[in-house]
């Protein structure tokens, strides 16, 4: 039985924990986990009655054969500190600390470890997660399956380039939080104008959700779809014309530039 171990189960560790073991492709695998909150251990226990508890991340990497690092940057070089004693060539560990690059991790663990790096976004905990997925030489294609089929529990896993991971982080791995700000608006205005704020909080986001999913589903160009909602001398090209005025897109464009930037600032901070 192979056993898929998890070191930190926080925010989105415990989203990759939950979601893998609700799909149920974690059926016939044993789940391991450990995180210095106990509290959190106990709780997460209380969800996952087949999750094992372990006493450390050394105890947990001599365990497992793949192992989830689901720790902050802070602390990353911490965790592969203490676990690179445990660790085996033959073993997989994953990353999701943004910033740091695989060559950081293989600095602990070895040039032959066995290295994922991946870049997920905070939707995973409601099984509609981005997540990007690479991988160094020594990740054949089945065990980079293997590990995506983990990832594909929580929503949408790709692969890309390490080149790629800063890019990533702009466009998936913070926009959540720019979408939330633009939901956030609409529910300010929707008030202002007389809505309730839980009626328009779901008018908002239902309105959001629906537009990706027509992005994921449509064969026309996004530029297309937002055309076809403007009808002449209307009220939404009225919206869009102001937007363009404002520069929304162009706000929006250097957000994501200054998260890439930080991303690559933080990686250069590691290396």
């Amino acid at each position: 039985m192979r056993k898929i171990g998890f070191i930190g189960i926080g925010n989105m560790g415990g989203a990759i924990l939950a979601g893998y073991a609700s799909s149920g492709k974690a059926d016939g695998k044993e789940l391991l986990a450990f995180d210095m909150n106990e509290d959190l251990c106990r709780k997460t226990v209380s969800n996952i009655p087949e999750l094992v508890i372990c006493e450390n991340g050394k105890a947990l990497c001599e365990a497992a054969d793949t192992v989830i690092l689901g720790v902050k940057p802070q602390v990353i070089e911490t965790v592969l500190q203490e676990i690179k004693d445990a660790y085996r060539a033959d073993k997989t560990v994953i990353s999701m600390a943004a910033g740091v690059d695989i060559s950081v991790i293989e600095r602990y663990l070895g040039k032959d470890a066995r290295i994922i790096r991946i870049m997920p976004n905070t939707p995973a905990k409601v099984g509609e997660g981005m997540i990007a997925m690479c991988r160094n030489g020594n990740v054949d294609d089945g065990l980079f399956d293997e590990a995506t089929e983990i990832f594909s529990g929580i929503g949408r896993a790709e692969h890309v380039d390490e080149s790629l991971i800063d890019c990533v982080i702009g466009v998936s791995g913070s926009s959540p939080a720019y979408t939330y700000m633009y939901i956030e608006a609409l529910i300010d205005a929707a008030v202002a104008n007389g809505m309730d704020a839980e009626k328009a909080r779901v008018f908002a986001a239902q309105s959001v959700l629906g537009a990706a999913k027509m992005v994921l589903e449509s064969d026309q160009s996004v530029e297309q779809l937002r055309i076809n909602v403007c009808s002449p001398n209307g009220t939404t090209i009225e919206a869009v014309n102001k937007l363009f005025e404002n520069g929304f897109m162009d706000d929006v464009k250097e957000g994501f530039q200054a998260a890439v930037d930080r991303s690559i600032e933080m990686g250069k901070e590691k290396r």
